[in-house]
Parts: C-alpha cells; sequence; structure tokens
C-alpha cells in the first residue's frame, strides 16, 4: 500500500517536472522568436535609415560634381584663351573668371545610421553579410579617403581665394602684365589638379553607393 502511494507521488513528482521543462523550453522559444524579430526589425530599419543616407549623399555628390565640373570648363578657358580675352574681350574673361570664383562645395557624408549601429554593437548581429560588408567598406575606407580629398581640395580652395581675394571681390580681372598672367594660370592648375582628382574619387564613391542602393535587401539575401 505505501509503496504504491510513493510510486503514485513519484509520477505526479516526475509530471510536474516535466511540465516545469516543457513551460521553461516553451518560454525560451518564445523569447528567442521575440528577440529574432526584434533582430529583424533593428536591422530592416538599420537598412532603410543607410539607404536613406546614401540617397542624401548621392544628391549632395552629384551637386558637388556638378559645380567642379564648371570650374574644369572655365579652366580650361584660361588656359586656352587668357592671353586673347585679357587683349579683346575683358567682359568674356570677367565672366569666365566669375564661374571659376564662384563658391567652391567640398563633400562630407552622413554617418547617422551607420555609426548608430555600430555603437549599439548590433551590426555584428545582422544576418544581411552581403550589405553589411558593403557599407563598412564604403564608411570605413572609400569615405575616409574622400573625407582626406576633401580636406585637400578646401585647403587649394582657400589658398586660391585668400591669394585672389581682391580679384573675386571686385569679379573683375585687373590690369596685368604676362607674368602675372602666366602665374594666375599656374595657381589654376594648381587648384584645378586637385579639384579633378577630387571629382574623379567621387565619381568612384558614387558607383560604390549606386551598388548598395540597388543591392537585394530582402529577407532572403543572408549571404
Amino acid at each position: 500500500m505505501e509503496q504504491g502511494k510513493t510510486t503514485k507521488y513519484l509520477k505526479y513528482a516526475l509530471g510536474e517536472i516535466a511540465l516545469v521543462m516543457i513551460g521553461i523550453l516553451l518560454a525560451l522559444q518564445v523569447n528567442n522568436w521575440n528577440e529574432s524579430r526584434r533582430q529583424a526589425r533593428v536591422e530592416k530599419e538599420f537598412i532603410e535609415g543607410v539607404k536613406n543616407d546614401l540617397r542624401q549623399d548621392k544628391e549632395y555628390i552629384n551637386l558637388v560634381t556638378e559645380m567642379a565640373l564648371k570650374k574644369r570648363e572655365a579652366a580650361d578657358r584660361f588656359n586656352e584663351d587668357i592671353y586673347d580675352l585679357y587683349a579683346n574681350d575683358r567682359p568674356a574673361l570677367d565672366s569666365v573668371l566669375n564661374v571659376y570664383m564662384h563658391f567652391q562645395r567640398t563633400f562630407y557624408p552622413i554617418y547617422g545610421s551607420f555609426e548608430s549601429a555600430i555603437s549599439g554593437n548590433e551590426f555584428s548581429q545582422f544576418k544581411n553579410k552581403k550589405f553589411t560588408s558593403a557599407v563598412t567598406k564604403l564608411y570605413n575606407s572609400i569615405y575616409a579617403r574622400l573625407e582626406d580629398n576633401s580636406q585637400d581640395v578646401d585647403a587649394r580652395w582657400h589658398w586660391f581665394t585668400k591669394k585672389y581675394s581682391r580679384i573675386r571681390r571686385i569679379k573683375t580681372f585687373p590690369d596685368a602684365n604676362p607674368d602675372s598672367l602666366e602665374e594666375f594660370l599656374d595657381d589654376v592648375n594648381y587648384h584645378i589638379i586637385g579639384l579633378d582628382h577630387y571629382r574623379r574619387v567621387l565619381t568612384g564613391a558614387l558607383k560604390e553607393i549606386d551598388v548598395i542602393l540597388t543591392m537585394d535587401t530582402s529577407t532572403k539575401a543572408k549571404s
């Protein structure tokens, strides 16, 4: 009789333990499911945020390159015709001068979404490794190099506009001798060479941005 009760109680206790274990396992499964959903949401927000930042970057890069191209066209006109324009068509020379002396823009990236993911320690857990790898290359390598180029171009422009601040202010080419015109051409070419290189680097960055913006970021694109 006592042995039967003991067996009954033992079965009951084992049943209770089994129910507890099943409850714990279910709770863990639900917790993992919730965490997976949260992680997927965070990754989706990251991808959307980065793409939005890159669309703004692309728009600004296009503006910067367009303005740089106008300076290149003005520099070409200087190199081809400055002596003739100075002697025979000063208004046309001033027109070219004002295009070149128009303010210069340089590009500095938007880091918001990328830096937020890095600082939040979520980045390494994202599943779309192809996307995160491309983004890391862009921000840590290409953009870092671009910022160095931006600083160089800014320095050259600051030097050039400081040297020719009066010309820039009065918006007309002053009386000059051939040596002064030659010196001006040398200075224009020093500046424009740096700007041309910068424009090429910006064009390369645009290609990388387009690759990321057109990349498949659906839930199936994980590797």
